[in-house]
């Protein structure tokens, strides 16, 4: 990993992004009560994401700090 891909990973305003596994996204779709084609899409060239190696259909979990809420949860599929 170079050094400005290491601190764009780290930025501020970068939130968490984690890489939800395969056996774990029927569970969650179930869940969510949604299909996944449902949900909102992300391109996996994203520096946010590019660094996880998704694949097209991997889900993925991105976790943003809200003043508000305190942490918001949200899932994006992979194109």
């Amino acid at each position: 990993m170079s050094e400005k891909e290491e601190q764009q990973k780290r930025h501020y305003l970068v939130p968490e992004h984690v890489l939800i596994r395969k056996e774990k996204v029927a569970e969650l779709m179930a869940e969510l009560g949604i299909k996944k084609d449902a949900l909102p899409r992300i391109d996996k060239t994203d520096a946010a994401i590019k660094l996880l190696g998704p694949e097209k259909g991997d889900v993925v979990k991105i976790i943003r700090d809200s003043q508000t809420a305190g942490q918001t949860v949200y899932y994006r599929r992979v194109i």
